[in-house]
C-alpha cells in the first residue's frame, strides 16, 4: 500500500477561476497564456499503462497554463499476442484484445503520492481500473476508497460503449444502464464523487442516437449522482447530425449532467475543419455552467499545450463569463463538497498564484 497524505488540505473554488493576460513561471522562463484552465480528462498511462511520467505532465501543464487536472489510469490493457511480431502500441494497431485492469489506479495512488503537497494540490485522482459489467465492480471502488482515503476526488472515465475498443474488449458490451454500475452510481452519489463516463450516442453504422436510452436511463435513476458524459457521446467515426438537439434536450431535464467536449467531438462537430459552429456557441451559452474541456492525453503529453490551447477558438467566442466557467470553474463545482470547501480558506489561490 502506498502511504498518501489526505488531500483535506488541497483548495480549490470555482470563484478564484479568472482569465488573466499575466504569465506562468517554467523551467524555461514566463510563459504567456490566455487563460488558466482545468483539464477534465487526462490518463495518466497509455493502453500499455505506460506513460512519461508525472513530471513530464507538470512541465507541460505549466508551459499551457493549467493549474487543476483530472488525473486517470486506463480501464483497459492491450494484449500483445504471441502471433504479432510487433508490439501495438494503441488499441487499434492490430486485432489483439484488451481486458480490464485493476493495477491502473495503485499507479496513479503512487505517482500522485509522489509530489510535494504544493503540486499535489493541482491533481483530481478519479478510480477507473473496473469491470463495469460486473456485480461486483463497487468492491473495486470500495477498496480504493478505504486504501487511499481522502485521496480520490472521482470515478471514472468508465468506458461503456466506445467505437472498435468495445469489440476488441473480452466479456460482454459494457453499457451505461447496466444494473452492474447501479452500486457504483449510488456509492459515487454517497461520496459525493462525479462520475466520468465514455457511452457512445450512437454506432458508426447508423446515423441515429441508437444508445443514447442507455446513458439517459443512468441519469435518470441515479439523480444524486453527478455525471460527466465524455465527448458528449460521441466517438472516433460517429456521425450523428441530431447531437446538438439531444445535448440541449438532456441538459434541460437532467441537472446532474455535464458534457465534456474533449477528443473528437472538438473538431468534428464543435469546430469542424477548424471552424467554429456557431450553433454550439450558442448552446453553451444557454448552459454555461455544463461544458467543460480536456486534452484526453493517453500517457504522453508531447502535444499537451496544443491540445488544451485549442479551446481557446470557442472561448474567445463566449462571453467572459461563459468562457471562465468552461474553461476552468465548472469541473471545480462539480468536484466534491469536501475538496471545495477548503478553498474558502484561500490555500489553492495562494498556491496557484505562486506559479506565475
Amino acid at each position: 500500500m502506498v502511504a498518501l497524505t489526505p488531500l483535506g488540505a488541497v483548495a480549490r473554488e470555482s470563484r478564484f477561476a479568472t482569465r488573466h493576460a499575466g504569465a506562468l513561471a517554467t523551467e524555461t522562463g514566463k510563459v504567456p497564456d490566455r487563460y488558466r484552465y482545468a483539464d477534465v480528462h487526462c490518463h495518466y498511462v497509455d493502453f500499455l499503462q505506460r506513460t512519461d511520467g508525472i513530471r513530464a505532465l507538470i512541465e507541460k501543464m505549466d508551459a499551457a497554463g493549467v493549474y487543476h487536472i483530472q488525473i486517470m489510469g486506463m480501464p483497459v490493457i492491450k494484449k500483445w499476442h504471441p502471433a504479432d511480431p510487433r508490439e501495438p502500441l494503441y488499441y487499434l494497431d492490430d486485432d489483439s484484445r484488451t481486458y480490464w485492469y485493476s493495477a491502473t489506479d495503485p499507479l496513479v495512488a503512487r505517482a500522485v503520492a509522489e509530489l510535494d503537497e504544493k503540486s499535489r494540490r493541482r491533481f483530481h485522482p478519479f478510480i477507473c481500473g473496473f469491470n463495469p459489467t460486473n456485480r461486483n465492480a463497487v468492491d473495486h471502488v470500495s477498496r480504493m476508497l478505504r486504501w487511499y482515503p481522502d485521496f480520490w476526488e472521482g470515478i471514472g472515465e468508465i468506458f461503456t460503449r466506445h467505437d472498435d475498443l468495445t469489440a476488441l474488449t473480452y466479456g460482454e458490451t459494457a453499457r451505461a444502464s447496466n444494473i452492474a454500475l447501479d452500486p457504483v452510481y449510488r456509492l459515487a452519489a454517497e461520496n459525493d464523487l462525479p462520475v466520468q463516463m465514455h457511452s457512445n450516442i450512437g454506432n458508426k453504422r447508423l446515423r441515429e442516437p441508437v444508445y443514447l436510452h442507455e446513458m439517459e436511463a443512468a441519469l435518470r435513476k441515479h439523480p444524486d449522482t453527478r455525471f460527466i458524459w465524455a465527448h458528449v457521446g460521441v466517438s472516433r467515426n460517429l456521425r450523428i447530425p441530431s447531437l446538438l438537439h439531444h445535448a440541449d434536450r438532456l441538459l434541460k431535464s437532467c441537472d446532474n449532467l455535464w458534457f465534456d467536449l474533449s477528443w473528437v467531438v472538438f473538431e468534428e462537430n464543435v469546430a469542424p475543419g477548424g471552424k467554429l459552429d456557431r450553433s454550439w456557441c450558442a448552446l453553451i451559452e444557454r448552459h454555461p455552467d455544463r461544458f467543460m474541456i480536456g486534452t484526453d492525453k493517453v500517457g504522453h503529453f508531447g502535444t499537451y499545450v496544443e491540445e488544451i490551447q485549442k479551446y481557446d477558438l470557442l472561448l474567445d467566442a463566449l462571453s467572459p463569463e461563459s468562457a471562465r466557467s468552461v474553461a476552468r470553474e465548472n469541473f471545480l463545482r462539480v468536484l466534491p463538497a469536501r475538496v471545495r470547501a477548503t478553498a474558502r480558506g484561500g490555500g489553492a489561490l495562494r498556491a496557484e498564484n505562486s506559479l506565475g
